[in-house]
């Protein structure tokens, strides 16, 4: 790795740059054209962020929030816990002493932030042994944390990364090459049967056990409660933005769906997100209310993304969907089963239900919360299963009014790669035009946007969609 890469730890990086870019937002028109000029390499992202107004400032103070609190963790003396997105982090949060790290959230920010991307990092996972095939979703920032280029990381604790093996095998290794105390949830091949929800249970108080034997400290439970009771709002303020958003047209701002994910991976339970939340609701109230789509301009096109985004440089994907006015629908990420949302099912257990009656009910639902999380519920077993991937896209797909579905990934997501094109025959079947981007989403050396862009470009107007 090069030297100068270690001059600045990437999770300060981070904590700076969303500290300057919240203020940022407050700026006067003047100001911020000038500011701009000042930042050639981020104008192309902030320009885009920074026109969604109230609701980008308050998302820009929760992610300075949440770097902040790494870096500042170890004079606080709190421990830090490397941890996946498949995870919902109330845990954490409830211990009230612990700064959870994501990896991949920090891969995509420096995917969007950084022409280097973190290609740096990802190679460096490579030299002192990880797999290449991995998962570059992973490798993006915990190379940076493998090579001293982050905040020393005190556990390593995941949810089920067993439904994706590179994840699991990437926190694994990351714990094993940092000497670092790990544990990782088991994966059962189904969701329903009870035997399987008491063994989830059963993992989640073992888990609990394993942070308090890290020094993690013991749950505070009035803590906990607080913050159930503020994601039920949460979620409901969710499922709010996502009724809307079945409207034609559309008038969810793409953004909103990567914020909206962004925070509930690393800032779930905060009454900040909550803020956030009602601010993307009263916009997107005032679109609907107007008849306007999110995009600013007529919705030509509306896109279901069956599994994740592309996060190349100054957020490129989302600059095209704008300017070709094609809707943003979601993706796998942005949906969580609460027992309350829109796309809910009928199927009794495929949903959790938040219950803060006391200790116990409250570890049951954060259980039953982690097992629902996107990937561990949709690719737990085979795709065509009740319930599972393509029953998932194609309810979703129907319920959105989606024109066509689009499939991104990374070349090391075997989970999904066994059966895309699978999927993608029986999603045509059902009368939905379906294309697979063969780019990678974090790392534009496989693919970059321009060659991306230029198939999306085809595939749209092959099949008639603008």
């Amino acid at each position: 790795m090069r030297p100068e890469l270690k001059e600045y730890a990437m999770d300060h990086l981070f904590a700076k740059t969303f500290d300057i870019a919240k203020k940022v937002v407050r700026s006067t028109e003047k100001e911020r054209a000038i500011l701009l000029k000042s930042i050639p390499y981020v104008s192309g992202l902030m320009g885009p962020l920074l026109s969604l107004g109230k609701p980008a400032e308050t998302f820009l103070e929760l992610m300075s929030d949440y770097y902040t609190n790494i870096v500042e963790a170890k004079e606080k003396g709190k421990k830090v816990v490397m941890t996946t997105f498949c995870f919902d982090p109330t845990i954490f949060y409830a211990f009230g002493n612990l700064a959870p790290v994501t990896l991949e959230v920090g891969t995509v920010i420096t995917s969007f932030l950084w022409k280097r991307g973190s290609f740096d990092f990802m190679d460096f996972c490579t030299e002192v042994g990880f797999s290449e095939t991995g998962c570059s979703s992973q490798r993006g920032s915990m190379g940076a944390y493998l090579a001293g280029a982050g905040i020393d990381i005190d556990m390593v604790a995941i949810n089920m990364g067993g439904v994706c093996d590179t994840n699991g095998n990437a926190y694994a290794f990351a714990a094993q090459y940092l000497k670092k105390p790990f544990y990782g949830l088991d994966y059962p091949s189904e969701l329903l049967p009870d035997d399987v929800t008491q063994y989830h249970r059963k993992d989640f108080r073992a888990l609990i056990k394993f942070i308090e034997d890290q020094g993690g400290g013991s749950f505070d439970i009035d803590r906990l409660r607080e913050l159930l009771e503020e994601k039920k709002i949460q979620d409901e303020l969710t499922n709010e933005l996502e009724d809307m958003q079945r409207l034609v047209p559309n008038p969810v701002p793409g953004l909103f769906n990567m914020m909206l994910y962004a925070c509930r991976y690393t800032m779930t339970g905060a009454k900040k997100y909550t803020r956030l939340l009602q601010e993307m609701v009263d916009v997107v109230k005032e679109n609907a209310k107007k008849g306007v789509s999110g995009l600013g301009a007529p919705e030509k096109c509306r896109a279901f993304f069956f599994y994740i985004d592309n996060y190349s440089y100054n957020a490129g994907m989302y600059q095209w969907l704008h300017k070709n006015q094609v809707s943003h629908m979601g993706n796998m990420l942005s949906r969580f089963f609460p027992d309350n949302a829109p796309y809910r099912t009928k199927t009794l257990g495929t949903c959790y239900t938040i219950d803060t009656t006391n200790l116990d009910t409250m570890i049951d639902s954060l259980a039953d919360i982690g097992a629902r999380m996107p990937m561990s519920r949709t690719i737990r077993g085979p795709y065509d299963a009740p319930h599972m991937w393509f029953d998932d896209s194609l309810f979703l797909a129907k319920l959105y009014k989606a024109d066509c579905c689009i499939y991104n990934g990374t070349p090391g997501c075997r989970n999904t790669w066994s059966n895309v094109k699978l999927i993608a025959r029986d999603l045509e079947k059902n009368g939905i035009p379906t294309h697979i981007v063969y780019a990678d989403s974090f790392d534009a050396r496989v693919e970059n946007w321009d060659t991306t862009a230029m198939r999306l470009d085809e595939f749209f107007k092959i099949r008639g969609l603008l």
